[in-house]
């Protein structure tokens, strides 16, 4: 690839999508836009790199992002923040929302759906104690076919071997062919909207406990920034949030502060210095 075709693709991925690419990601650039130039009809990718040069369709440049911006997903990825959500979180939240019965939980970049179900599943196995609660998980995202296929809630083999325990895959899937859909039960438990996380958040209310992993990796230091900057405000002052292993709020946010053993898990400053006065 051509260094003016990169540097043309990758400022129209920022621009749309957040995501910076280094000169050393040009083959993924081609491995995943390519199947887009033969899918329409196009002999090479120099072919599609000309059509988004001389015209700029928005249809194109929205395939071009979302193939670039899917990013894999398997169920209770990682196991900690599942863990620390169930053990840690949940039972303050219990106590403190007890007089409205209500949680509001947000799981951005949802991609197809396995971390806001797992989260569902999380609060279905403590039915009892949820009972008369009103529970609302919203998964965003920014690509749309991937948000079609986690309403769908239709996984392969593969899928669901990844991070789900049998027991769970026996109760809450019904297996078709080679195929598993999790339960409309589930299903209902979560809405799903089509979301960029460049643009305002306002619309989306607040919510007790945001899940963010693994995106941020992906954006430039001041969108980071501006990023964590926004999620503080759809939060509460005890509101949690969950980011990937490998990212942090260090050197870019002060409106949060780590758990400390709790990784991936921040609380607000707010609550932060709360706490400590208190101890």
């Amino acid at each position: 690839m051509r260094k003016e075709d990169f540097e043309l693709l990758s400022k129209i991925l920022k621009e749309r999508s957040g995501l910076v690419l280094s000169e050393d990601k040009i083959y993924l650039l081609e491995s995943r836009l390519t199947p887009i130039a033969r899918k329409k009809g196009m002999e090479t990718l120099d072919d599609l790199i000309n059509e988004v040069r001389l015209r700029r369709k928005e249809d194109l440049l929205s395939e071009i992002t979302d193939a670039m911006t899917t990013n894999e997903s398997f169920f209770f990825r990682d196991n900690t923040p599942f863990d620390l959500f169930r053990e840690d979180v949940l039972p303050g939240l219990l106590q403190s929302r007890a007089s409205s019965k209500r949680l509001r939980i947000w799981c951005a970049a949802a991609s197809t759906g396995q971390e806001p179900y797992s989260l569902a599943i999380i609060l279905s196995e403590l039915e009892a104690k949820l009972s008369g609660w009103k529970i609302d998980i919203v998964g965003t995202d920014l690509s749309r076919s991937v948000l079609d296929k986690a309403r769908a809630g239709i996984y392969s083999q593969f899928e669901v071997q990844r991070g789900l325990p049998i027991k769970l895959l026996m109760k809450y899937f019904t297996q078709a062919g080679e195929m598993w859909q999790i339960s409309e039960k589930i299903r209902k438990m979560v809405t799903y909207k089509p979301f960029n996380l460049l643009d305002s958040f306002a619309a989306l209310g607040t919510f007790d406990v945001i899940f963010c992993r693994n995106v941020l990796i992906y954006f430039h230091q001041d969108t980071k920034a501006q990023v964590l900057d926004r999620l503080r405000r759809q939060l509460p002052a005890d509101g949690t949030l969950f980011l990937g292993a490998a990212e942090t709020v260090l050197g870019l946010s002060d409106k949060f502060k780590p758990v400390p053993g709790k990784r991936g898990m921040y609380v607000t400053a707010d609550h932060a210095d709360q706490v400590r006065k208190a101890g």
